[in-house]
């Protein structure tokens, strides 16, 4: 690891916005959830909603790149469940969608909170989506398309409240608490042995500010006497 990844990867995580996430109703196809996680992850997010009954998809390394092992995918299996627990949560849902009541999607305050609902390619949002989101929004046309594709709107919205935050120095401060900011440095900086710690379901060891290993001997690891550098090395090596 050098410096200069070491730097990116804590300016990164710093500016990361764990109040804003993307929620996909009845998403089907997974290159449309991989092209949304991306825009999010790009604009800070760190974790996307799925409303869908598969229990298949996925982020996969060939669908979202390097999004995968940034962005998290919580599932809920059906829209009450889903925005129910983001309310909860204490996020405002900003629906996109044409009805009678949306407002321009630039019109809205991204700097709350937020969950931005969009819907499924061919049907869009449901009725019952509309009936539980605090605001419906659109994206003025002027041509003969009513609607964007998913992950060319999901950006237009996402980029405006990038720019909101921005404006309002939400990115100069980190919103991630302690723990979750160095279980992110460490599977960042330390993939390989996160990976080993992710099989045998062990914790991560400590590690400084930065990402330097604080290696205590645990003992007798996995019926062994090593180290834990030692049993690590020894599990990558298989």
């Amino acid at each position: 690891m050098t410096p200069e990844r070491l730097s990116i990867i804590k300016k990164s995580l710093n500016r990361r916005q764990t109040d804003l996430t993307v929620v996909m109703e009845n998403v089907r196809k997974p290159h449309n959830l991989a092209a949304v996680a991306r825009t999010l992850e790009a604009v800070g997010g760190l974790e996307i909603h799925a409303i869908t009954e598969l229990t298949s998809i996925r982020l996969t390394q060939m669908s979202a790149g390097g999004t995968k092992k940034w962005m998290k995918v919580s599932k809920h299996p059906n829209t009450e469940q889903g925005l129910k627990y983001l309310k909860q949560q204490g996020f405002q849902i900003i629906a996109t969608t044409l009805c009678e009541n949306s407002q321009d999607y630039r019109n809205i305050d991204y700097t709350k909170p937020t969950a931005i609902l969009v819907g499924e390619e061919l049907e869009g949002i449901s009725e019952q989506a509309k009936q539980m989101a605090d605001v419906n929004i659109s994206i003025p046309m002027i041509g003969m398309v009513q609607s964007l594709n998913v992950s060319v709107a999901s950006a237009l919205v996402l980029y405006e409240a990038y720019h909101q935050r921005m404006s309002a120095g939400l990115y100069e401060k980190r919103s991630l608490d302690e723990e979750t900011y160095m279980t992110l440095l460490f599977e960042a900086c330390h993939p390989k042995i996160a990976n080993c710690c992710q099989q045998k379901r062990l914790p991560y060891p400590a590690i400084d500010e930065d990402a330097n290993l604080l290696e205590p001997l645990l003992g007798s690891i996995a019926n062994s006497g090593d180290s834990f550098s030692e049993w690590t090395k020894k599990s990558i090596e298989r």
